[in-house]
């Protein structure tokens, strides 16, 4: 049995849009996907979907008298599976797994449902399943007349990561020859907002950049959220039509002193990446697509964890956090998306504000970094 993981497509629903040649020209650009949010009279930034992802799920929704009930959450990921499906060249005849995942699940349609219950008492038929949070996959299986297993699950922001582990592990056990695997959010009410500011971690910033990821100097957290999904077809063996192929994976979980601690020099982190880099020179890692959310603990702890694994010499490091905000769940595929553009194009995409640095070699390999609140920890290599 093959141990090699072709990844055979990505693909997206996010504020960058839906196509590679559209993410990746908005990638070129200096510019964020922030969109002012009043909360409490208060000016705040958000990242939603653009124009173009808002219409194709919109044409989603209305294709299917079933779906005008749906959360955005379920309704991303459904979007962005069928053009996963469709670029990899899958058919309805092809027996495939499932497994995709959210941090919070259908945070919308629960709350809409909830307010409601407070006000009235009573409880809509459809609250229940509409935002039971495995009805991800199991409505990307029925969108997609899928006949292999369909598994969904939460591991806050490294959930996306996560399903990518799982993928693997089902490949290399020879119980699959082929999976779907990713992360959706739709995370912009104001609920969750709070929640966020609540833990003094959302941005006040005004600056030109409002979420300053990887500006390792910043006074005050910065992170904002943004909404979307990112799914990714994965298959055993060395495919011709591969875009990346999976070259090591880790993971680690920290013992916690609070609810959201991580330790001074992410532990969890260098676990993961020791793990997911053991039979890979370090010098051959090209860049690292860190989780790096914006908050100081969280971008200034995972720096370290590098420094540790990696010494004086770096790689090229980056993020996507100060362009698309963090999208929870999703995160840990967009990175990745972020990750095979790079290397597709062989150029870097940095962070525009953050020290500059400089790329003298191809882009061949490089590390993408998730964690979420629990000190879940991924570390994924890809490498062309």
């Amino acid at each position: 049995m093959s141990t090699t993981i072709s990844i055979t497509a990505i693909a997206s629903i996010s504020p960058l849009g839906t196509d590679s040649k559209t993410i990746w020209e908005n990638y070129l650009h200096e510019d964020h996907c922030f969109n002012e949010h009043i909360l409490d009279d208060k000016k705040t930034f958000v990242a939603k979907l653009d124009n173009d992802s808002k219409e194709v799920v919109d044409a989603l929704q209305e294709s299917d008298n079933k779906y005008k009930s749906l959360d955005k959450s379920v309704l991303y990921a459904m979007a962005a599976s069928r053009q996963a499906m469709q670029n990899a060249g899958w058919t309805q005849n092809d027996i495939f797994g499932i497994n995709i995942g959210s941090s919070r699940g259908a945070t919308d349609l629960f709350e809409k449902h909830y307010q409601e219950y407070l006000k009235t008492g009573k409880a809509q038929t459809l609250a229940s399943p509409t935002t039971t949070l495995g009805n991800i996959s199991s409505w990307v299986a029925h969108d997609l007349q899928s006949s292999g297993p369909e598994i969904s699950h939460s591991i806050t922001c490294s959930t996306a990561l996560h399903a990518v582990l799982n993928g693997v592990a089902w490949l290399r056990g020879g119980m699959a020859d082929k999976f779907l695997v990713g992360g959706s959010e739709a995370p912009l009410t104001d609920f969750t907002i709070a929640q966020m500011r609540a833990l003094k971690i959302y941005s006040n910033s005004t600056e030109e950049y409002p979420n300053r990821a990887l500006d390792l100097d910043k006074r005050q957290n910065t992170m904002i959220l943004g909404e979307g999904a990112g799914v990714c077809c994965l298959e055993i063996g060395k495919k011709e039509n591969a875009l990346a192929y999976i070259e090591g994976i880790g993971y680690a979980t920290e013992i916690l002193e609070h609810n959201i601690s991580i330790s001074a020099e992410a532990t969890c982190f260098q676990k993961s990446m020791k793990m997911a880099l053991q039979n890979t020179d370090l010098s051959e890692v090209d860049v690292i697509v860190m989780h790096a959310p914006g908050t100081i603990k969280g971008d200034l702890t995972e720096y370290k964890a590098i420094g540790k694994i990696f010494g004086e010499s770096l790689p090229l490091l980056t993020t996507n956090k100060w362009k698309i905000g963090h999208t929870f769940g999703a995160s840990g595929i967009l990175s990745m998306e972020l990750a095979i553009l790079m290397m597709q194009h062989n150029r870097f995409i940095g962070v525009p504000f953050a020290e500059a640095q400089k790329q003298t070699k191809p882009i061949k390999k490089v590390l993408i970094n998730a964690v979420g609140f629990g000190g879940n920890a991924v570390s994924l290599l890809l490498s062309l």
